[in-house]
């Protein structure tokens, strides 16, 4: 009866043991990366961090930023033209009736004050003789129709809706501002001094009205 039992469980054992054995043999081994692995891995984490910083850094850090704020003393959205045309003080009030929100300060080109703007900006008064200077901002400045379609988006409606004429070519527009600024002159006139000083009442919207009222 021993010898029997012995047969029945021998077979048993067997079995159990082959599937001992497949059972470790089919284990899957824990993943390892190699050492080139590791190194593209912390390379392209590296290339991340340096991009995520760059995104979310201060934007005043950066070498190529252009501040928000104007420096010193010098304000924003500031029109500086020709002070002597008739033609140009004339849309200068028209600008200051239109403006009931007080966005747009003047600035007479003949007066010091408007030396750090034009420094600013980097144009000669030449260049503003022959076209206006409208600087929005620290780094954006404009001239010439773009100058003026600029300072009406700043006019409450329906002034404001003239900045529509954009979408007509830069080089288009500015041969007719040329046109008629060539010919201002010969057409509505010069005078000897700056025209705002006929109308003192304006002098409020002027960032040189110091100036001026030294000279009344």
């Amino acid at each position: 009866m021993l010898t029997k039992a012995l047969r029945i469980l021998k077979p048993r054992s067997i079995l159990g043991g082959f599937l001992h054995r497949r059972s470790v043999s089919f284990s899957t081994p824990s993943p390892t990366l190699s050492s080139g692995a590791v190194s593209r891995t912390a390379a392209a984490a590296a290339e991340i961090d340096a991009d995520v910083a760059t995104a979310y850094s201060d934007p005043t850090e950066l070498a190529t930023a252009i501040p928000l704020t104007m420096p010193g003393h010098l304000q924003p959205r500031v029109v500086v033209y020709d002070g002597v045309c008739h033609l140009c003080h004339g849309g200068v009030k028209w600008i200051i009736k239109a403006d009931k929100y007080r966005k747009i300060k003047f600035c007479c080109l003949q007066s010091k004050a408007a030396e750090p703007y034009l420094t600013l900006s980097g144009v000669t008064k030449e260049d503003v003789q022959k076209r206006f200077l409208f600087i929005e901002g620290l780094g954006l400045y404009h001239q010439a129709s773009t100058a003026a379609l600029r300072v009406v988006s700043y006019l409450p409606l329906p002034y404001s809706a003239l900045n529509a004429f954009s979408i007509v070519p830069t080089p288009l527009r500015d041969s007719v501002y040329d046109y008629v600024a060539n010919h201002r002159y010969d057409w509505f006139g010069k005078a000897e001094d700056c025209l705002v000083l006929k109308d003192k009442e304006l002098l409020e919207r002027f960032i040189d009205r110091d100036e001026f009222i030294d000279r009344c």
